[in-house]
Order: C-alpha cells, then sequence, then structure tokens
C-alpha cells in the first residue's frame, strides 16, 4: 500500500477504535449516574453485549510466501496468525498506533478488523474529573459487584516478560493490553501528581530535588525565547506557560510535596517534549515509576543523578557513563535474573558522551577527563559503606567504578520493557576514598554542577529525537518471537 493511502487508513482505524472507547465510557457513566442517583443497575444481558466493553484491534496475517524480513526492531511480523490487543484512550495513544499499524499496512497484505472486546472498563477509570458523579455515599464492594472493576488477577506482564499463554490461538499484538495501560496510567497521576496526559516521549529520571530546580529555570527559559515549547506542566496540577504571570511563584506554590514522585513535562509542539521525574533515593521507587511509564511507551528514559566514585583518581563533579550495570538491588530478581545481561545502546552512549563535550564547550579529548566510562553498581542499601570490608571486596571484583541505588534498576526495566535507556551520573563524593558528602562541600558542589549535567541531559534528548527515524530502538531490545508493536 502506497505510504499516503497507509497513513490514511491507519488514521480512519484508530477512529473507529476512538469512537467506540468514547461510546462505551460515556455508557459507563451514564449507567454510574443512574446507580448513584437512582439506584438501578444495569442489565447484565447488556453487559455481555459488550456495552462497557474496550475495543479491541485485530489483524490477520497470512502470507502465501514466507514473510518478508525488515532490519528494524518493531512494526513486522514474526509469524503468521491473527493478532489482537484490547486498547485504550486511543486519542492518548492516536501518533502510536497511526505508526505501527502504518508500517504493517506498508510492508504486508494483512486484513484488520475493529471490533469489541470481551474485556470490560473498571468503573473507576471513568470518575476521575466527573462531577456529575456523587461519590458520596458510594461503597466501593457494592460498586464492584455491580459495575465492572480492576480484576487484578486478570492484569499482568506476561507478554513483556515473555511467559504469555494463549486460549484462543491468537497471538499479542502489543506488550500491553488496555488494562494493564490502564492501571498504569491512573497510577502516574496519582504517583506523580500531573495528568498523565502531560507526559513527554523523553523522560529524564532524577534523584534530588534541585534538579528539579534547574529543569524548571530551564524550561522558563525556554517557554520564553522559543515557540518550540508550548507549557510546562508541574506536580500539584499545575501547569505554566509563556503569558503566565510571575511563574516561578505558581510553581513553587504548587502542592508537589503531596506526591511521591514529582513530575515535571516541558510540552512541545511537535510532541517531543522532556518530562523529568524525580524517583528519590532507592531501587523500590525506581521500579515502580519505570512499570509503569512503560504503558505510554516514551521514545527513551535517562537516569542523570548522583553517584559515589570509586576510583581515587575520580574528583567530585566528574560524570560517570554506564556501559555496565551491576545490579545488587534486588528488585528485579524475580522478572529478569541477574544471568541475564542488560547491554550498553550504541546510540544512548554515544548521544550522552556527545552532548558532554558540546555543552563543556570542550572537544572530546579534553571531556575524557572528566567522563569515565564503566560499571556502576547499584544498591538496595543506602547505608551499604557500614559493611565496608564486604563491599569493598565485592565492588573491587566487579570492577565499579561509581555506585548508587537506581540507574541499574532503570536500565533492567528499560530492558524488559524494550524502552531504550542510558545512565550519565555525576560524582557528588567517594565513599571509599574519605570524601564524604558534608553540608559545606555539597552545597558549592551542587551549584557548580547541576546545572551543567542538566543542560547535559537536554543536549542528549535533542541529539536523540534526530535518532528516533536512524534507529534509536534497538534490536538489541527485541526477543526473536516479538508483539508486531513497538
Amino acid at each position: 500500500m502506497p505510504k499516503a493511502s497507509s497513513e490514511q487508513a491507519a488514521s480512519k482505524i484508530v477512529d473507529q477504535l476512538a469512537e467506540l472507547y468514547t461510546q462505551a465510557t460515556a455508557r459507563l457513566r451514564s449507567a454510574l449516574v443512574l446507580y448513584l442517583e437512582k439506584g438501578i443497575a444495569p442489565e447484565q444481558q447488556s453487559r455481555l453485549c459488550g456495552v462497557f466493553a474496550y475495543p479491541e484491534l485485530k489483524i490477520t496475517y497470512a502470507p502465501d510466501g514466507k514473510p518478508p524480513v525488515f532490519s528494524r526492531a518493531f512494526g513486522k511480523f514474526a509469524s503468521p496468525g491473527v493478532y489482537t490487543t484490547t486498547i485504550t484512550e486511543p486519542e492518548l495513544f492516536r501518533g502510536y498506533l497511526e505508526e505501527q499499524l502504518a508500517l504493517l499496512l506498508d510492508d504486508y497484505q494483512i486484513e484488520v478488523e475493529v471490533g469489541v472486546s470481551s474485556v470490560e472498563i473498571p468503573y473507576s477509570y471513568v470518575l476521575d474529573g466527573s462531577s456529575d458523579l456523587n461519590m458520596k455515599d458510594a461503597d466501593p464492594s457494592e460498586l464492584a459487584r455491580v459495575f465492572p472493576f480492576a480484576d487484578l488477577g486478570a492484569i499482568g506482564d506476561e507478554i513483556v516478560d515473555g511467559e504469555f499463554v494463549s486460549n484462543d490461538g491468537t497471538l499479542p499484538l502489543a506488550l500491553f493490553d488496555a488494562p494493564r495501560t490502564d492501571l498504569s496510567l491512573h497510577r502516574l497521576y496519582h504517583y506523580c501528581g500531573t495528568p498523565f496526559e502531560h507526559i513527554q516521549p523523553f523522560i529524564l529520571f532524577t534523584n534530588y530535588h534541585r534538579y528539579v530546580d534547574e529543569f524548571v529555570r530551564w524550561s522558563l527559559q525556554q517557554l520564553r525565547e522559543s515557540d518550540k515549547y508550548t507549557e510546562l506542566s508541574v506536580s500539584g496540577f499545575v501547569t505554566v506557560d509563556r503569558n503566565t504571570k510571575n511563574p516561578e511563584q505558581k510553581i513553587a506554590d504548587a502542592p508537589w510535596r503531596k506526591y511521591q514522585m514529582p513530575a515535571y513535562h516541558l510540552r512541545a509542539k511537535d510532541g517531543a517534549g522532556i518530562t523529568l521525574v524525580n524517583i528519590g533515593v532507592g531501587p523500590t521507587n525506581a521500579k515502580t515509576i519505570t512499570e509503569h511509564l512503560a504503558v505510554l511507551r516514551p521514545q527513551c528514559w535517562l537516569m542523570i543523578g548522583h553517584c559515589g566514585g570509586l576510583r581515587q583518581s575520580q574528583k567530585l563533579g566528574d560524570y560517570v557513563l554506564a556501559h555496565a550495570y551491576h545490579r545488587n538491588d534486588h528488585v528485579l530478581d524475580d522478572v529478569l535474573p541477574l544471568d541475564i545481561p542488560i547491554p550498553a545502546l550504541a546510540e544512548i552512549q554515544v548521544a550522552l558522551a556527545e552532548a558532554t563535550a558540546r555543552v563543556s564547550g570542550k572537544g572530546m579529548d579534553a571531556v575524557k577527563s572528566r567522563l569515565r566510562t564503566g560499571t556502576v553498581v547499584s544498591k538496595d542499601d543506602r547505608n551499604w559503606e557500614l559493611r565496608y570490608t564486604q563491599e569493598a571486596r565485592m565492588i573491587n571484583r566487579s570492577r565499579a567504578i561509581a555506585v548508587d541505588l537506581e540507574s541499574a534498576t532503570i536500565a533492567a526495566n528499560g530492558f524488559r520493557f524494550r524502552v531504550p535507556y542510558g545512565t550519565l551520573l555525576c560524582v557528588s563524593d567517594k565513599p571509599l576514598h574519605g570524601e564524604i558528602k558534608l553540608p559545606g562541600a555539597a552545597n558549592l558542589f551542587y551549584q557548580q554542577s547541576i546545572r551543567e549535567h542538566m543542560l547535559i541531559g537536554f543536549e542528549a534528548v535533542n541529539i536523540l529525537k534526530n535518532d528516533v527515524a536512524m534507529g534509536l530502538h534497538s534490536r538489541k531490545l527485541r526477543a526473536f518471537e516479538e508483539p508486531p508493536f513497538r
């Protein structure tokens, strides 16, 4: 099919999905109003007909001969078959869905069907922002008896983890179905304190709030000086744009402290903006947030935070570009065993190194004196230094050059969820060499280092934006039997 035709066909398919989804959620919301106001429950027979159900996308691929071989990492079939998935929030995922569908329509003879699935939309997902729903005297257990609810027994990562078993012979079209996606979208809403619709495809993680201050400062500068970005959405459900009076104060007054992992989104006209999430300290939050952000299929996520330098030659303010991870965090051992390697991704490594050189204003040879590539060990114990003898022996064997508590988790889940990942850390102390983090030295370090570090993160994103069409999504992240969608 010609490219223009495939793009038009893909858009029409998403239109159909959006119409079915809008109708189902409207019916569910109306039924809730009727039940809450008059006690009238929906008819079970109508539920069996799918009045509250997610739309389903089905693609049948039955080639006459051998399937064509493509070098790209996604948008291809591993084998003939019938592929299905349920879809939520089609308008939110329109760009993603149209891209995936257009690739398949371009290169394969396929039959695409849009219909109503047998999977119902949980009532809780139509509550937020519904002023017409009087929930004051509602009993959640009673609502779950009458309406569809989020059944955790039917939600999981079996497709992602290669454990999916089909009950009807169909194959998964995407890594995440609608129930799994909806669960994560609404968790993001509550963890981050921003609309999930505002999350951008290029994601930076940090483990210190001071990075947030620099992100906000830089973002406001971009809004004032460029028309590339449209607004800054900050934790606490506050947005500002170039016309907002005293945006700094409005952001400072936002109730971001109420949220476990505050997020900040610099939204762009082309949809390719930047999100920063302050995940705090520790691998548990890193695991949680990546498992939920993954459903949005971001272009990449990068860890931009602090670490302890482990080599005598390192200085405070030096950078560490991780090319390997010693996973001593333990939070993913059950789903991603330690004997599975987490490879460095060349496109990310090159972008971070190049960004460091550009921001420093020096050539790559000069940058090498401050940028060291090596293994980062991530711990699950912030006080690992109290077992110095034991830990130092392990670190020595691993040849690690830096230690933190989050990077390996973020990289491992990036590998697991097929999201390109990378890590550029800044040495803030040297625990094995007597340079521990003390208030006076730390404040000076923060003043000098954080702005440059964040600028490197921004520049790396700019570089990676140009690589999206050229292979950012490495085949290293894909198994040999993958769902067609990225």
